[in-house]
């Protein structure tokens, strides 16, 4: 059995401005998204990496896999419209067989614990398919509408989890269910939900706060400062 890591990078990064997708924005030096790729090449558990992305930044990326010489093979495929079909595209560049893991995570949370991709990677060698994510802390409200913001009641969050990623599946699982959902005109938020909703069982492993999506400003800036001050200290 082998496990492979999907980074779907194909985003264009709006919320930022400007006309450089926020994976490849250089923090001290480096691209986000290499810092994402090697917590993946760092792992024993992990045998090799696909990227989906649009064509017109493959240069890049070939660039980025260069210059960080991973040890670990790095493919690079063309990313679709929607985040699942770039996830197809790349699921369908592997030669996997049913029982292979397939590990789908964004390519802007580079701060990923590595103790938790692996605890991820081996839970999902007995539930077949896992979603990492962290509890719910605050008071959670639900408001009346979108239009008119006032408190209509509040939210039990013991047993509530954001959703992060890694998401991990057997291969056969994920793209059943991606063929299911495309066949069925079906776009999710993200993989777990597409495999949830194709009637499979998702364990849940609890993630960190550490390992934030970076999608505004102020997330930037937060790395920026976790990279500086662990350069400075290491």
């Amino acid at each position: 059995m082998k496990t492979f890591a999907i980074l779907p990078s194909g985003g264009e990064g709006k919320r930022f401005g400007g006309n450089l997708p926020k994976q490849y924005i250089k923090v001290a030096g480096k691209e986000i998204i290499a810092y994402t790729i090697s917590v993946f090449n760092s792992s024993p558990l992990v045998d090799g990496i696909v990227i989906a992305a649009a064509e017109n930044y493959f240069s890049l990326l070939n660039k980025i896999v260069e210059e960080n010489k991973f040890s670990k093979p790095v493919t690079i495929v063309k990313g679709g419209k929607e985040r699942q079909d770039s996830v197809f595209n790349a699921l369908s560049s592997l030669s996997c067989s049913g029982n292979d893991l397939i590990i789908v995570h964004d390519a802007v949370r580079p701060l990923l614990p590595l103790n938790i991709l692996e605890e991820a990677v081996i839970s999902a060698k007995s539930f077949d398919n896992v979603v990492v994510g962290i509890r719910a802390r605050d008071t959670l409200i639900e408001s009346g509408s979108l239009e008119n913001l006032f408190v209509d009641s509040y939210v039990d969050r013991n047993k509530i989890f954001y959703a992060q990623t890694p998401q991990i599946f057997r291969y056969s699982v994920l793209i059943n269910s991606l063929k299911k959902a495309r066949n069925e005109g079906f776009v999710g938020t993200d993989e777990s939900m597409v495999v949830k909703r194709a009637g499979f069982k998702v364990k849940i492993v609890e993630g960190s706060p550490l390992n934030f999506k970076i999608t505004t400003d102020d997330d930037l800036k937060l790395f920026d400062s976790f990279v500086r001050f662990n350069n400075s200290n290491g």
